[in-house]
């Protein structure tokens, strides 16, 4: 009888999620078990600080609770494997979960049990099956770095907030620096003291109309401060003529922006398809991981999405050219080659970029959620339009004088599109505007000259997109840091939204103030950006990490217990209801809780009697007639429901507006868009006003 055959060993590949282990076990096939670690196996405790600091500050790992099941299945795989890849994301976070699973799984750090690839693709994942190396230490010990400063900073200030201002209170080394930027520019805005300018514009026809400003007074920059003095340089202008004194023209060049960054494709993503850093991160990491298309099965869209580089493979521009040549003509290629201005750091990386340009987000866009279709696209035309030939416009810039004052307009027309073809086309159709032609010397009539008051403005209040793209220029943080840090400052009440705007609580006021007063260096923003570079050094230069800790803890430490000593206990303001509570009789406040804001009896904890805060929207319900009210949903998401609730279930995911649609009888709801203010609640009545 023939011995049983035993089963061949497989290569066990781990990664960090089971959707990227689903997508490379297809691509890698039976010799190889794909497994996820979902994220970090071993962290800092949560529970204490977790840095023996007297030891040359040594972290104190320990297995994150919770991941036992998971790690037990590792080491089951990892001791029947033949042999272990370890094959999580190519940044500082991915090399530092490769370190703690090489440690939990008992494998040599020096053996080249690590593989990388940028893109999730069949090629690219047996790539670097073929290219294992070690771990990289420098790697490991920047996270290492960082990780440690951030836990000194924050599990050592955040008790102190606790102690002197309330509980639930955090600070962050990047957090709180991104808090006093905002702070900093609402106080501003705040002190800005408005004044008043005046412009003029004179308005010709010569085949078309046109209108020209004045911009000089004998040859100089003119300001016109008054009315009064608007009026007199009115009535001189129509005293004298108008004549045309140059004309210039030349052809002026548009070039298209490079390929994504982590932060410009966050920046991008909240300007045109409104989505918040968070969200774009989260879109973004699927269109990574993998999405199923139809014949191809599970396909990664995208490079990968956390990087500082604009710098893009050969093979991907050569797979860019191929694809404008076909479909929009060889003009339309340029093959830009982008180097990036700042540190190398991140410059093994890529920048982000669809895996393959062939797949047109059109012709795949109903095997995609809205969310992946709206980014993927994105993606795909910055990536395209960064290898296309850039825009040409002629241009023309007019001259005018009457007496002492000059005038200006300009034009243009578009001569080649050029990467418009695809990229900012609605720009593109805004800045296409031409003039009449003229020529030096004629006299021109002014069908009309008026004078309009204008008041300078003050700076504008910080957005997502607009905070993000001051943290990168001021170096403050990377890339996978933007996307937490306004969820953060939110959830702990130091900003609110409003709309799009980011304004800072009074709270965050506070806060900002005793940073700014105890611990200078947190908020200060180029300290920030100084820290950034020397935890970078530990990567790219072999600075001993420790020794960085060890600069900033001195300092850090004396401020601390300076803090300790001096901070009195700080009673926030009592903001009353002016109710008294039904049980004890004694006032009702407005509190704060770690879910949000409600009503609480002043005579806690005696008196524990609370109630939520009612906001009502001044609408009766249709349906029964009670009050419309401001509720959230268990994820946070405003809506508006019937008072009457559960008896009554009418909600309405727009604010109601006393108002019923003159079609339908329905209630109409705020939907402010470019053509229309309000529409019909009733999903089948399409009026709108």
């Amino acid at each position: 009888m023939a011995a049983k055959k035993t089963p061949a060993k497989k290569t066990l590949v781990i990664v960090e999620s089971p959707s990227k282990a689903k997508t490379i076990g297809k691509f890698l096939g039976s010799r190889y078990k794909v497994v996820a670690s979902v994220g970090h196996v071993r962290d800092l405790p949560k529970s204490k600080l977790g840095i023996d600091i007297e030891n040359d500050f040594e972290p104190q790992y320990i297995n994150i609770r919770g991941k036992g099941d998971v790690i037990k299945e590792l080491k089951k795989e990892a001791k029947k494997a033949s042999k272990v890849y370890l094959a999580t994301d190519l940044d500082r976070e991915g090399e530092a979960i490769s370190w703690h699973l090489a440690w939990i799984l008992g494998i040599d750090q020096d053996t080249p049990c690590r593989i990388v690839f940028n893109e999730i693709t069949k090629k690219a994942i047996k790539e670097a099956i073929k290219n294992p190396r070690p771990i990289d230490i420098s790697l490991v010990d920047a996270q290492q770095a960082r990780r440690v400063l951030d836990r000194l900073v924050g599990y050592q200030i955040s008790p102190l907030l606790w102690t002197k201002i309330r509980r639930g209170l955090s600070a962050g080394r990047v957090q709180s620096a991104a808090l006093k930027i905002i702070c900093d520019r609402e106080r501003e805005i705040r002190s800005f003291v408005p004044e008043e300018f005046w412009t003029i514009t004179a308005a010709f026809r010569k085949d078309s109309a046109f209108e020209a400003k004045l911009t000089t007074r004998n040859g100089r920059r003119c300001t016109i401060h008054s009315r009064e003095e608007s009026d007199r340089i009115l009535q001189e202008l129509r005293e004298g003529t108008f004549q045309v004194t140059r004309v210039e023209e030349k052809e002026r060049h548009r070039k298209p922006a490079p390929p994504f960054t982590t932060s410009s494709l966050q920046q991008d993503a909240a300007n045109k398809i409104n989505f918040k850093t968070r969200k774009t991160m989260m879109i973004a990491q699927q269109l990574y991981e993998g999405v199923e298309i139809k014949g191809m099965g599970t396909v990664g869209l995208v490079s990968y999405i956390r990087t500082d580089s604009v710098r893009v493979s050969d093979e991907s521009r050569a797979a860019a050219k191929d694809y404008i040549a076909e479909h929009l003509g060889e003009e339309y290629y340029e093959g830009t080659v982008y180097s990036n201005r700042k540190k190398e750091v991140q410059d093994a990386h890529e920048a982000i970029r669809p895996s393959q340009v062939g797949l047109n987000p059109e012709d795949i866009k109903d095997q995609l959620t809205k969310d992946q279709y709206q980014l993927y696209r994105l993606i795909w035309n910055r990536f395209l339009a960064s290898q296309m030939a850039p825009a040409r416009f002629q241009a023309v810039g007019i001259e005018i004088d009457n007496g002492e004052y000059g005038f200006r307009a300009s034009g243009q027309k578009l001569l080649f599109d050029g990467f418009l073809k695809i990229y900012d086309a609605a720009k593109n159709e805004e800045e296409n505007r031409w003039l009449p032609e003229l020529s030096r010397e004629e006299v021109l009539t002014a069908e009309r000259i008026e004078g309009e008051q204008n008041f300078t403005q003050p700076p504008a209040r910080f957005t997502e997109a607009s905070l993000v793209k001051d943290l990168e220029e001021k170096d403050i943080g990377r890339p996978s840091t933007y996307a937490p840090i306004v969820a953060t400052l939110t959830d702990r009440k130091y900003i609110k939204r409003e709309k799009k705007s980011l304004v800072p609580t009074d709270l965050g006021f506070m806060v900002t103030d005793i940073l700014s007063d105890y611990f200078r260096e947190i908020v200060d923003a180029g300290f920030t950006a100084e820290m950034e570079e020397k935890l970078d050094d530990v990567e790219t230069k072999g600075v001993r990490w420790k020794s960085v800790i060890e600069d900033f803890y001195g300092d850090f430490e004396a401020e601390l217990k300076r803090a300790n000593d001096e901070i009195e206990k700080m009673e926030p303001e009592i903001e009353l209801t002016g109710e008294t509570c039904e049980k004890c009789g004694k006032p009702l406040a407005i509190k704060h809780g770690p879910f949000g804001d409600f009503i609480g009896c002043t005579g806690y904890p005696e008196c524990r009697n609370t109630r939520p805060i009612i906001i009502k929207t001044g609408v009766k319900c249709p349906s029964c007639g009670g009050d419309i009210l401001e509720k959230h949903s268990k994820r946070g998401r405003l809506f508006y429901g019937c008072s009457g609730y559960p008896d009554c279930t009418q909600v309405f995911w727009n604010r109601p507006v006393d108002k019923k649609c003159p079609e339908c009888g329905s209630l109409l709801v705020e939907r402010k868009t470019k053509n229309y203010d309000y529409q019909c609640s009733n999903r089948e009545c399409k009026y709108k006003e």
